[in-house]
């Protein structure tokens, strides 16, 4: 794969229960995550339906979030919301905007930035039926339809966007162009065919 070029659209942090995360014009990014940031830590404990079982102490490979304006763009239609869901709203540390199908891009792909700040995707970040149910409870559908506590879930379904960890520190600014390298098996590693 080629490497990408895509804008920070915006940039989150914060530590409130609700996870909401306000607009700010920089984040600092350190090995233990986005400073400040709920979901900052080197290790974290698992929740039901996890990798292992609930209440089991791990590595956080949570450090950070992101979304895309445009995946974002999708779930809304597909929620026929009244005003766009905003990166803010589910949590994210980052919005980024001009990657087609971000949340597809592959585990090992890097997102460098001019501080020189490097993170590293770790996985994609399923739709939780907590955020499907504060959403419910919080926004409005363009017909006046409520909004079922599970559609989120279904609508964000492969457009929630990526988690992952922080490779190299650094400040990370709203606007700043973000340099992106998705993961590719070295050559080395292939094996041939002869």
């Amino acid at each position: 794969m080629r490497t990408l070029t895509a804008k920070v659209l915006s940039v989150h942090a914060g530590s409130g229960e609700d996870k909401t995360k306000p607009d700010l014009p920089s984040i600092w990014v350190e090995f233990e995550g986005v400073v400040g940031d709920y979901h900052a830590s080197h290790s974290r404990l698992t929740w039901a339906g996890d990798k292992q079982p609930k209440g089991t102490k791990r590595r956080n490979e949570r450090q950070w979030s992101a979304v895309s304006h445009e995946e974002l763009r999708e779930i809304s239609e597909a929620l026929d919301l009244r005003y766009p869901l905003l990166s803010s709203t589910l949590g994210a540390n980052l919005c980024i905007q001009g990657i087609s199908q971000f949340s597809r891009l592959p585990k090992g792909t890097l997102l460098t930035f001019p501080s020189g700040a490097v993170l590293c995707v770790e996985e994609y970040n399923p739709p939780c039926l907590d955020m499907g149910t504060r959403l419910a409870a919080t926004h409005e559908t363009r017909s006046g339809k409520a909004l079922s506590t599970t559609a989120f879930s279904d609508a964000a379904r492969l457009l929630r966007g990526l988690v992952g960890v922080v490779d190299v520190p650094g400040e990370v600014f709203a606007g700043d162009e973000v340099t992106i390298e998705p993961y590719q098996h070295p050559s080395w590693l292939e094996r041939s065919t002869d």
